[in-house]
């Protein structure tokens, strides 16, 4: 599968299905396919012992109950990841035998107590077998579906002697997944990217955008002279990602939703989508969202944070650009945009 095939946009499961089970588990993955996803997306971090799990972050106090268990109370440390300082308890300060033994929680259960209902009825998922769910579900649906894997703070994980390129390629080495055309790899480091491009990887490589701030990998080199991801977006930058450089260059950039609509009248969307598909750079945006916590101001309701607000009127502004992808946390809902897209699509400008 690539970002055309099925036609776009390609809606992907964001951790799965995270707007009804907590993310990263067995069921998200299951239900965001039974939903309708074309593809899911895992973030992938490492463990002491070099397994691949499933988690957002590798700090884990918000997605397990690690910080419940007295067993692993003095793993609870202060570190620095990607220039911030975080305390918490880590990946790669536990063996997976460890981790396999914590169980998973809605990371954010005061927007959505429903999700948490399910929170301690699923351990934490590695990346193999992730694989195997998506191999089952494509079968059992008779469609291909894709995987968006993102390769989250490779710069630091290289550090402490855990090379996510390495271990992910190797990692989908002999599965569907090694040569077919169903991968996309994405990352906010694009040296990450290069790398496992180098290792001969067959996958479509996608820049992963902020809206403020500069990539880790950047800024480690260059310091204060780093580019920022707002540079990346204009037309020089477009250019540069396009020429690529020692022989490496993307297939697209996936940006926060807030930048197609900066500087552009409330409720409308920019020309960044244009300018990238004008120079042959697919396009996906993260991530869509019903609450009104999550919504553009234009498209917020009166209601309560963790009350849907007017979200098909943003996923249709959103899906008027062109875009060649959208992450979501309900997929049922960004199924739905798509397809009354589809059926008029001239329902809205742009």
């Amino acid at each position: 599968m690539t970002a055309s095939d099925p036609a776009p946009p390609l809606i992907i499961g964001h951790r799965g299905a995270p707007g009804y089970r907590p993310e990263h588990t067995r069921s998200s993955y299951e239900l965001a396919f039974a939903l309708g996803a074309d593809a899911v997306e895992p973030d992938i971090v490492a463990t002491k012992d070099g397994v691949l799990v499933l988690r957002h972050e590798n700090e884990i106090s918000g997605t397990t109950d690690v910080a419940t268990r007295q067993e692993f109370a003095d793993r609870r440390v202060t570190k620095e990841i990607d220039g911030v300082d975080l305390t918490g308890w880590f990946t790669e300060d536990f063996t997976w035998a460890e981790l396999s033994t914590l169980r998973s929680r809605e990371r954010i259960p005061a927007l959505r107590p429903a999700s948490a209902s399910f929170d301690g009825s699923a351990g934490i998922l590695r990346f193999s077998d992730l694989l195997e769910i998506i191999d089952e579900a494509s079968e059992a649906q008779g469609r291909a579906l894709g995987l968006v894997a993102e390769i989250k703070h490779a710069t630091y994980f290289d550090s402490v002697g855990l090379p996510l390129d390495e271990l992910v390629t190797s990692a989908l080495s002999g599965t569907s997944f090694a040569e077919g055309p169903g991968l996309i790899v994405e990352a906010f480091e694009k040296s990450v990217l290069a790398r496992m491009h180098a290792r001969g990887l067959t996958a479509r490589y996608i820049y992963l955008l902020e809206k403020q701030g500069s990539p880790f990998d950047e800024t480690t080199l260059l310091g204060t002279k780093a580019p920022t991801y707002a540079d990346v977006i204009t037309d020089d930058g477009l250019d540069a990602l396009v020429a690529g450089s020692g022989g490496f260059a993307v297939d697209g950039i996936s940006v926060d939703k807030a930048m197609l609509f900066a500087g552009a009248r409330a409720g409308h969307t920019n020309d960044l989508v244009e300018r990238a598909h004008r120079r042959g750079l697919d396009v996906f945006t993260w991530t869509l969202r019903p609450e009104n916590k999550f919504l553009s101001r234009a498209f917020r309701s009166h209601g309560e944070p963790s009350a849907f607000g007017n979200w098909e009127g943003e996923f249709d502004a959103i899906l008027a650009t062109g875009i060649d992808g959208v992450f979501c946390d309900h997929p049922d809902l960004g199924v739905a945009a798509r397809d009354a897209r589809r059926r008029d699509p001239a329902r809205a400008d742009g």
